[in-house]
Order: structure tokens, then sequence, then C-alpha cells
């Protein structure tokens, strides 16, 4: 396990203010572990809390065969998967059904935890990233990856995250899951097989390899500006012929410009939209991103609407994610309200 180990024999002398800011140390990379498995950034921030409580709460448990970090990682899986037993997969609208058609009327929201949601820029410290392990860091938080990674049954899920992301060796992992070194190596191997076969669909093109960082700065500017200006053929001409469109909680998702524009003219850009949305840069699951706030025309201002996330392939958007939760905001440490 690539790590720096702490040693810890013993831990039912430490007092309450030590172990915090001792557990505390890890908490970036415990919650960005809990959002693979879990999939929801929110559900991710109280497991690492009940994790800590867990951890304090057993520490005379603890006995120094494992690093203290090893020791966490076994409680929040453990955790997050007792947590799964009860709740819906989560997922995105491109992977629930086929792509929508204008003529189609759009579909009701769907308020029940089953989407995904976007994840911060706030991945682990660099001593922890393992240049081995089968997906990077940033990779392993991409929508597509978490799209498809989500498409695996929870043991499966923690299987593949702690083997191929975070390279712990297969009798660490046994050790974590309570199982056997076979059994763990047969269901990494079926995790694998069925990753591969989805991620290589929803896995859009690196952006480093096609646009320069300035060539992106100008195309991110002219995005802010299209939505700002309710500009649709401007935000049509950043799209790839095949780039897709969606807004969750609606189940619906579009492909292609033409079905794209239709949908932005009739829905987001209706009427006199000039001016009714704002966007704040940020960055989301390794990709641009945007807080989004829509004007507020009673009370004057803009009120927080939710989250974008822009992927780029081939030096043009391939995505556009719009997770419609104002409450994601705060997680990307943006405000609530915007004054005119």
């Amino acid at each position: 396990m690539a790590e720096q180990t702490r040693s810890l024999a013993n831990l039912r002398d430490i007092d309450q203010q030590d172990f915090g800011e001792l557990t505390e140390s890890y908490r970036r990379e415990l919650r960005a572990h809990c959002y693979r498995i879990l999939g929801s950034v929110q559900e991710a921030e109280e497991m690492v809390q009940e994790t800590f409580w867990r951890a304090w709460d057993r520490r005379a448990t603890y006995a120094g065969r494992s690093s203290f970090r090893a020791w966490l990682y076994k409680i929040a899986t453990n955790l997050c998967l007792d947590s799964l037993r009860q709740r819906p997969r989560r997922s995105l609208p491109v992977v629930r059904e086929q792509a929508s058609t204008l003529d189609q009327p759009i579909p009701p929201s769907i308020m029940e935890p089953i989407w995904l949601e976007p994840y911060p820029e706030d991945l682990p410290a660099p001593e922890y990233a393992n240049p081995e392990t089968r997906y990077s860091m940033r990779e392993s938080v991409t929508l597509a990856f978490l799209t498809s990674l989500h498409l695996l049954p929870p043991r499966q899920r923690a299987v593949l995250i702690l083997r191929d992301v975070l390279d712990w060796q297969a009798d660490e992992v046994a050790d974590v899951l309570g199982q056997t070194v076979p059994s763990v190596k047969s269901a990494l191997h079926r995790a694998r097989t069925t990753l591969e076969k989805h991620y290589q669909t929803l896995h859009r093109e690196d952006i480093s390899a096609h646009i320069s960082d300035e060539e992106l700065r100008r195309q991110l500017e002219r995005y802010v500006h299209a939505w700002e200006t309710a500009d649709v053929d401007g935000l049509v001409e950043l799209l790839r012929d095949d780039g897709t469109f969606s807004m969750p909680p609606i189940p619906s998702w579009y492909r292609g410009r033409q079905n794209i524009a239709g949908l932005v003219r009739k829905t987001i850009f209706s009427g006199q939209a000039g001016g009714r949305w704002r966007l704040l840069p940020t960055r989301s699951n390794g990709q641009p991103g945007f807080g989004l706030y829509k004007l507020n025309e009673s009370k004057g201002g803009y009120d927080a609407y939710g989250v974008q996330v822009v992927t780029f392939g081939g030096g043009q958007i391939a995505d556009i994610t719009t997770f419609r939760d104002p409450a994601l905001l705060k997680y990307f440490e943006l405000p609530s309200t915007l004054s005119n």
C-alpha cells in the first residue's frame, strides 16, 4: 500500500482533541473515497464524520497491526457498504434511458436520491497518489468513470476502488472487506470486465491532448458569454457534433447540436432570456465547472440553481451536465446568492 504510515500501537490514552487532529489529516482522501463508493458528496461528508466518531468510539480496539490510515479506510468502506443496502443505485440520465427527442414532452423530475452528484476539486494529497495505479486520482472522479463505476454492485465497486485507484494489495482488501483473497481477485476480475465495457462508451477524450490552456480559457469565456446572453447559436458552436446535455433530476437527456439547440430555445433560453443566468467558475470532477445562478425576477439578484460540469473532447464540448440542486454549491465554496 503506497502511503505514509503512522506508528500508533495504542490509542487508548489519546485525548479527544489529539485524536481529532490525527483523523482530520485524512479527511480529504476519505471524503473522496466515500464519494467514489456512494456517488454523493453530501453523503460522503456525513460518512466521513461517522467514520471519525466510530474510530473514536473503537479506538481501544486498534492494535497497530495495520496502519492507522488503513484502519480508517476499513471503517469508512464498511460504513459505506452498510448504507448502500438501504439506498438506490445512483447514475446519470445518459445510462438510464435512450436519448430524448424534441417531439417528446420533458418528463417530470425524479427527486429520489438516484442521481450522481458533482465533486469539488479536493483530491488527496500527492503523497498518496501512486503512478502505478490503473486509474489516476483525477480520472477516478470524472463523471464518465463514476457513471461506469456505479453500474457495479457495491462490493465489486469497493474492491475495484481499493485495488485499481488506491493500489492496495489483494490481502489488504480482503482484510477490509472480511473476504478471502481468491474472492477479492474474482470480484476484481468481474468488476474490471464490466467497467471497461461501459467506460469505453462513456469516456470522452482528455482535453489536455487536444487543447491548450489558453484555448480552453477562450472556449470557457465564450461558453459563459453564451449562457449569460442567451446566445443559442454561440452555445451550439462550442459543442461537438455528438455532444450531450442533461439536467438531473430531469431524467431526459439530449444528443447532437440540433436537439440541444431546440431544447435550449424552448426552455432555459426561452423568451427574453438575456441576463437570466449568471455563472461562477469552479472545478468539478477533474473538469471545468460552474456554479449556475438564475435571476430572481421578483426580488432582484440571482439565486443558486445548481452546479454544471463541462466535459471537453477533441477541443470542443462533449457534454454539459447541470446538477439542479442549490444545496451543492456550498461544497464548492460558492455563495447561495449573487447581486445584480
